[in-house]
Formats: C-alpha cells, structure tokens, sequence
C-alpha cells in the first residue's frame, strides 16, 4: 500500500486456488474491508473495527490488473483530505465468488496493512530531459507548497521512473535524488525513454509520495564525435613519409582519417578506407618539400572529430 497524492493505492494478488486446491474457475470479486483512526486518536488494542467499504467487480480487477498484480486506487476528495489529514487508514481484502443464487463463498481475509495520511507536496514541475554524451540529464522544479497549502517541509528527496514506452503500468523506479537533478547513465542510443518524477515526503517515520510529474520523453542519438587524436609525429623516411599517432580510447571507434597539406593549400584526405590502427605511410611525397599532416577519428555513426595537431615534416 502506498499514498500518491491525495490517492492511496492498494496492491495484492489474487488466488488462483480455491481452498481445497482446486483451481478457480469462476469470476472472482474483492470486497475491500477499511478503518479510519483520526489524527490523535490511537488505535483500538487487538483486531482492528473494519468495516466495508466497496466491492471490486470482476470487471474492476481485469481493467487494474499488470502482471498478476491488481491495482486499486482510492482517490480523496480536496474536502476528504483536509478532513483526514495525519489519520490511520487500515485496509483488509476478501475474494470471493458467487455460488448457489449468487451467495457469496468468501476467502479468508487478507494481511492488515495500514498507513498514516501525510500531508505530502503538490506534483512536481517544469520536468525536462536533455541528452548528452554520458547520461540524460533530468532537472525540475521543487513543489512550491504542500496539498494543504504549506510550505513543503516533509519533502526529503525525489523518486525518479522510467519507462522504454510510457503506458500506465510500464514505469519503473530507476533512482533517487536529494536536488531537483538526475542523471541516467544508464541508456542506449537510438532508444526512447519516458521519465516522471514524484516527490518524496516523510513524517513520523512514514514515507508518501507526491502524485505523478508530467510524462518527458527522450530519444537520444549519437551524435557525438570522438576526441581529437593526440600524438602524432612524422618522419620521413626512405621515399616516404611515417606517421604514428596516441590510439584512441572510445569503444565505439570505428577509425581513422589521414589529411595533408602543402603551405598555402588546402588539406586533402589520403586514405580511401578507414585506418584501423594508428599508423600510416605516405609514399606520394616528392623531394625538398614541406608537407602538413592532421588526423580525425570516425566513430561508428561517422562523426568525425575534430583534427589533431598538425605536424610538419620536410622531404629530402
């Protein structure tokens, strides 16, 4: 059990079996049992008073269920809230099928869970995502007030989710953050992720989140050149000229880029293909001439980075 916002939120399994191991084979129902302890009051000693409260039609239970897991959600009204607010709500389940002119065959009840109504901030806002090399960088707006109309003061963190398709039921918690900032570095290129962020709110030991942010989605692509090579020499050697240049380090390298120039022209590239190590001979020189060399790297989407620091040499 969990309290979103103003909503509490119940989630349980149901029986596949009925008690003398039989399977199931008619629809099933969940009445839901609760209790209310107001603010101040402490709990009756022994079983807690619960009275019921709704019944979940068969209907109600396949429309909320995700991966054998049912979902219902108890929404508050502005006014329930208000009236409730730092309350025990105590919650128990029993399924049960229709028998014999609909008499209900009830289960044994559940486990008793309970929760404390905290008074925790409005959504938080302004949520965006920006893509770089490393991570997705996520940033947003701290709530500016609680529901009640406070100052959020019980806000202690925030509860990051993500989803590869943001469908209701797809978000997953995938971390956590003291400031209003996360990084994900954990993403693949050309992949979409949906983000939403709910803030964190404790009190007397009891932990509430804020309902949902908006939904921010992001597709990134790599676009992002390797680092410059680094390193290189030339030498001329016999009727050539050698280069050798510092290997680069991203595990997405592809190769290399050779070019060349004379003074006052333009550089050229040598190389037809990609060089896959970093070295290269340069037999097309002619004698008593200068010569100026620069090197890029490829990654595998083809950028190409920045080019090296030239380096000179004279033919004999």
């Amino acid at each position: 059990m969990a309290q979103l916002g103003r909503n509490i939120e119940i989630s349980f399994t149901l029986p596949a079996l009925a008690e003398d191991g039989e399977r199931l084979t008619k629809p099933l129902e969940v009445e839901v049992f609760r209790s209310i302890v107001p603010a101040g009051q402490k709990p009756p000693t022994g079983e807690p008073e619960l009275q019921p409260w709704t019944t979940l039609r068969a209907s109600d239970l396949s429309r909320s269920t995700n991966d054998q897991k049912v979902s219902y959600t108890a929404a508050l009204s502005e006014q329930e809230f208000s009236q409730w607010e730092g309350a025990t709500f105590t919650f128990e389940l029993r399924a049960f099928t229709r028998g014999f002119r609909r008499r209900p065959l009830e289960s044994q009840p559940s486990n008793t869970v309970y929760t404390v109504l905290l008074d925790v901030s409005e959504p938080v806002q302004n949520l965006e995502v920006r893509p770089t090399e490393k991570a997705l960088e996520l940033r947003w707006s701290p709530p500016a007030r609680s529901l009640s109309g406070r100052p959020p003061s019980t806000v202690v963190k925030y509860r990051i989710y993500r989803s590869a398709s943001g469908a209701p039921g797809s978000f997953l918690k995938q971390g956590e953050a003291l400031a209003p900032a996360f990084r994900d570095a954990e993403f693949s290129f050309d992949h979409s992720y949906f983000y939403k962020v709910r803030a964190v709110a404790i009190a007397n030991g009891r932990e509430a989140e804020s309902e949902d942010s908006q939904i921010v989605s992001s597709t990134p692509h790599d676009v992002y050149p390797p680092a410059a090579p680094t390193g290189l020499t030339a030498v001329f050697g016999t009727k050539a000229v050698e280069l050798i240049w510092t290997a680069n380090s991203e595990p997405d390298l592809a190769g290399y880029n050779v070019y060349r120039r004379e003074k006052d022209t333009a550089s050229q590239r040598l190389n037809q293909k990609l060089l896959l190590t970093p070295t290269f001979v340069d037999p097309s020189v002619a004698p008593r001439h200068e010569y100026f060399y620069r090197v890029t790297a490829l990654d595998l989407n083809e950028n190409e980075s920045q080019p090296s620091e030239e380096a000179a040499v004279e033919t004999r």
